[in-house]
């Protein structure tokens, strides 16, 4: 771990697991009082007028020994890591936000931290094209050298892990929970990828469960260690929305996909785009603008299709359509378009959307 030894870590860990001290409250301390252990050895008196009695009780009293104590164990594993404010590992982006977290609990590989890194957010109910985007332009930014940052949700989140994986830069998941807990549990096999490959990245103390309001602020670290932040589909109302509107408040370029005008997904894009994110429609977009070298397209062989399949994916297009207006538009009955819709969705040409609607696949 990068504290300096055991000593320095139980103190960070007494001091930072007190209940009811908050991160704002804890750099107050740290900056008045100095490194951890002056924080303990501060005289109650001294303490009150930073914190509330109760709370400088407990510092005079030694912090939360237990707590440490577990922390400590968990830290016993070379994997494990605690990373403080004063520590050169900290990510030096983070403390450029106006609340930086004064520890981050690590999983896996430390020097991810202090990489040029691209955050990528979007919904959980993906469409397959969204999903598709995320893991193609995570794959292509993490060979170009660039760190695929997410929150570690379904959809978009998983798929960008996913791509960043499958290049040579790698993915950090920034979680809302402690890191001895997997959310969501169909995550848990990704989940272990990343602490193997890649790292695992909380500011919450173990045990901690999912809760609603550890998501936001979990977000403000997913921007905090990016140069930018990308979202593929996203809603009006959304968790991608609040990512992308604190990567803005710190300084850091915001990108969307578009989509088509018709999709709920994209509402959230558009938003962006009309105030002022990028649109981008490849990485080299994106790798331009954060002055990084651009990338070669690569190739993927299109898989073969008989006449009639080919004519349908041609009436098809890139819009959701109906297999109504489908039928009209190809001059073919419901049963033999239905068939081809199938094959086509089979070599991975076609999605089926919600409402009985189908859409290209780029």
């Amino acid at each position: 771990m990068p504290a300096a030894d055991p000593k320095e870590a139980d103190a960070w860990l007494r001091l930072a697991l007190i209940p009811g001290l908050g991160a704002a409250a804890l750099r107050k301390l740290l900056a008045e009082f100095g490194p951890p252990e002056r924080v303990l050895a501060a005289r109650d008196a001294d303490l009150k007028r930073f914190v509330a009695a109760e709370i400088a009780a407990l510092i005079a009293d030694g912090g939360n020994a237990d707590g440490a104590r577990q922390a400590l164990a968990w830290l016993a594993d070379p994997a494990n890591h605690l990373v403080t404010l004063g520590d050169a590992e900290y990510p030096q982006l983070l403390l450029q936000i106006t609340d930086p977290p004064p520890l981050l609990y690590v999983k896996g590989r430390l020097e991810l931290l202090n990489r040029p890194a691209l955050a990528i957010v979007g919904s959980r109910n993906a469409t397959a094209q969204g999903i598709a985007n995320a893991e193609e332009f995570a794959r292509a930014l993490s060979n170009a050298g660039v760190t695929i940052v997410s929150g570690l949700a379904l959809g978009i989140d998983a798929a960008a892990h996913r791509g960043g994986l499958a290049g040579a830069a790698s993915s950090i998941a920034v979680v809302g929970t402690g890191l001895d807990v997997v959310y969501p549990a169909r995550n848990r096999e990704l989940a272990h990828q990343l602490a193997a490959q890649g790292a695992l990245v909380s500011e919450f103390a173990l045990g901690t469960p999912a809760l609603g309001s550890n998501f936001p602020r979990r977000n403000r670290v997913i921007s905090g260690i990016s140069r930018g932040c990308l979202v593929v589909e996203a809603a009006l109302q959304s968790g991608s929305q609040i990512t992308a509107r604190l990567a803005n408040e710190q300084g850091r370029e915001v990108f969307a996909l578009p989509g088509s005008i018709h999709s709920p997904l994209a509402k959230g894009c558009h938003a962006l785009i009309k105030q002022g994110a990028k649109l981008v429609d490849s990485a080299n977009d994106i790798l331009e603008e954060l002055n990084l070298a651009a990338v070669a397209p690569a190739a993927r062989a299109a898989p073969e299709l008989d006449a009639d399949e080919a004519r349908l994916l041609d009436q098809l297009g890139y819009e959701p359509s109906s297999l109504d207006g489908l039928c009209a538009r190809a001059g073919l009955g419901v049963d033999t378009v239905a068939a081809l819709l199938l094959k086509l969705e089979l070599h991975g040409l076609i999605e089926t959307l919600p409402g009985g609607q189908y859409q290209r696949v780029r």
